[in-house]
């Protein structure tokens, strides 16, 4: 964590009113572009999600993609917050905030942030429902939506 960005991973539920209050505080930015992923459930079909991750590694890649997104984006402040442990369908998983001057660079760079880090993050999901566990693969499409930005 620097004095613009925020990283934490953790089990704790997220409270988005106090990151967006965090990202709104520069009155020279003029757009905060949100996103937040939640655990869901097709038919009912997944009761959780449950994450485990290398600590100290993940919270190291998840701010490299941020130092990323500032090195392509004019940006002021952004916040990564992920869960691990066990998540329960509807919970709140991820949640990617982006504070600029312009909207172009918030809502690109948060698009990119999400984009790297479904690709990037160590993270291992193992999906909990009536029918049994088991681990998530990486899905074709996450691996589709990170070519654009190269």
């Amino acid at each position: 964590m620097n004095e613009n960005s925020i990283v934490i991973v953790g089990d704790d539920s997220i409270d988005i009113n106090h990151y967006y209050q965090w990202l709104s505080q520069s009155p020279e930015d003029g757009a905060i572009v949100t996103f937040t992923g939640k655990v869901r459930s097709l038919k009912s079909d997944i009761a959780s999600l449950f994450l485990e991750h290398y600590q100290g590694m993940t919270e190291k890649v998840l701010m490299n993609i941020i130092d990323k997104a500032k090195e392509r984006w004019d940006l002021n402040r952004v916040v990564v917050i992920h869960r691990v442990g066990e998540i329960f369908a509807n919970e709140n998983i991820v949640y990617v905030g982006v504070s600029s001057a312009h909207r172009k660079d918030s809502f690109a760079a948060a698009e990119f942030i999400m984009d790297v880090l479904k690709n990037e993050a160590p993270f291992w999901k193992k999906e909990k429902s009536l029918n049994g566990d088991s681990w998530v693969e990486a899905k074709k499409s996450d691996k589709e939506s990170l070519k654009k930005w190269h």
